[in-house]
């Protein structure tokens, strides 16, 4: 089972090292892994698409929440969330008929051309994974000259990680909201 996983994290030097670190050396295998700002620079946000049954999910949630950094952890699947992934890609066109059918492709898949020379065009495309997947195989007769993507995002539709740590949240069990604030 696929579980996209949030973790609000102190914005300092080492986190991440810290984190990717604690999750090697218990051999989980991360998937995807994003890390940003968040609306408080305090903190950061890291979002971690994990693969696991319950158990591997419980053993990577309390292994986190162990770190002094960590201030929350949420498993997006018990919620309901918008995730996306980015992806830049550098695609051949050799000819203008070939740059006019990859447009259509583009405007289909509500891509955006952010490049053009003579003999390719990079497309941002962002989206759920499975769009992504799809606009890939649909521009792989073109030619694929290089692909780059981003770690997937995600935030809940409802709830915020970071409203209720910053008003003091009395039902966080964690201390490491009291180091956090």
């Amino acid at each position: 089972m696929r579980h996209v996983l949030s973790a609000l994290v102190m914005n300092q030097p080492g986190v991440l090292a810290h984190i990717s670190g604690m999750l090697a050396s218990r051999a989980y295998n991360i998937d995807s892994l994003a890390v940003g700002p968040t609306e408080n620079e305090k903190f950061s946000r890291m979002t971690f698409v994990v693969k696991g049954d319950d158990h591997v999910l419980d053993q990577v949630r309390k292994q986190l929440e162990k770190i002094v950094t960590v201030v929350r952890v949420v498993d997006y699947i018990q919620e309901e969330h918008v995730e996306r992934d980015l992806m830049l890609i550098k695609v051949e066109t050799k000819t203008r008929l070939e740059r006019s059918e990859l447009k259509e492709l583009v405007d289909i898949f509500r891509g955006s051309i952010v490049d053009v020379s003579a003999g390719h065009v990079m497309i941002e495309m962002s989206g759920q994974e499975r769009k992504i997947e799809a606009f890939i195989e649909a521009v792989r007769p073109f030619g694929i000259l290089e692909m780059a993507r981003t770690g997937r995002i995600a935030l809940s539709r409802s709830n915020s990680m970071s409203s209720a740590i910053e008003v003091g949240d009395p039902t966080h069990s964690s201390d490491n909201v009291d180091q956090a604030v």
